[in-house]
């Protein structure tokens, strides 16, 4: 499932080619999406001038003015979702269920085999944030509201384990499974442990963690498992920096222990057993 740094990539790939630039036609060959597509978000984006390019936490938010009064496309990838951007004479396959055609003669495609992806309106000036799939949300991870303070204080009491609270979208946004494994590691707090039993030291070093390991995904593009490509159709590159995902068995990077898998909340976990307490 593509996670907040390959949000960001694709953002940071789509926004100089989306902004000012007119939505002319809007091409639905499938609504049947997570949620369908509705008819107020047809006639809401036609003809639609862009004037952002934003993202909140897995959500991309895409903003304009149109003759119809405005308002912004709120779209999630889903679990194999992808935003491409194509000459408008590239054919359409299975999988590719909406066009936006734009007045520079480029085409943003999105395709979704699973169909687990969507696309929603929210019209006119209304804060999109406040939309019902994001008005819960918690803090962005890379924002100076997000901190070691901020999780200690969430956390007292809580006997989840600490990877399933950092995992929360209401604690904060974008920390998936593969980054929740990789920030644990560099902060040397075993996932399994439960988060009421971390301390504000460790919880201020995980936070710290989760910034950089974060920000260097972004920085690689994101991460390839399987078929997540940025907008331009590129592989992300952070899989070569990961630590302990997907390394089973594998040596430790930083003592002599070997790395683990666990299933902790339904998802597969890697850890150090050994550097990880």
């Amino acid at each position: 499932m593509p996670e907040l740094p390959e949000v960001e990539t694709t953002k940071r790939g789509i926004a100089p080619h989306l902004l000012q630039r007119q939505i002319v036609q809007l091409t639905v060959r499938d609504r049947r999406l997570r949620w369908p597509i509705t008819d107020e978000l047809i006639a809401g984006a036609a003809n639609m001038q862009v004037t952002s390019v934003e993202r909140r936490a897995k959500y991309l938010l895409i903003g304009g003015d149109s003759p119809a009064g405005g308002g912004t496309l709120i779209g999630h990838l889903g679990m194999s979702g992808s935003l491409r951007l194509l000459p408008t004479d590239e054919a359409p396959g299975k999988h590719d269920h909406v066009d936006f055609l734009l007045d520079s003669g480029k085409l943003l495609r999105f395709t979704d085999p699973r169909r687990f992806g969507s696309w929603h309106w929210v019209a006119g000036t209304t804060d999109p944030c406040s939309h019902k799939l994001l008005a819960a949300l918690g803090p962005e991870p890379l924002s100076d509201e997000f901190n070691g303070d901020l999780l200690y204080t969430a956390s007292r009491g809580k006997t989840v384990a600490v990877k399933n609270f950092v995992m929360n979208n209401h604690v904060v946004v974008g920390v998936g499974n593969i980054y929740a494994s990789e920030s644990l590691f560099v902060a040397g707090i075993n996932p399994k442990r439960a988060a009421g039993k971390v301390s504000r030291e460790r919880y201020r070093l995980l936070a710290g963690a989760i910034k950089k390991v974060l920000a260097a995904s972004i920085e690689q593009g994101g991460t390839t498992l399987r078929d997540f490509t940025g907008a331009g159709g590129q592989p992300g590159y952070f899989k070569q920096k990961l630590r302990v995902y997907e390394r089973e068995g594998e040596g430790c990077l930083r003592c002599d222990g070997v790395i683990q898998r666990a299933v902790i909340g339904q998802r597969a976990s890697y850890f150090c057993s050994l550097c990880q307490r």
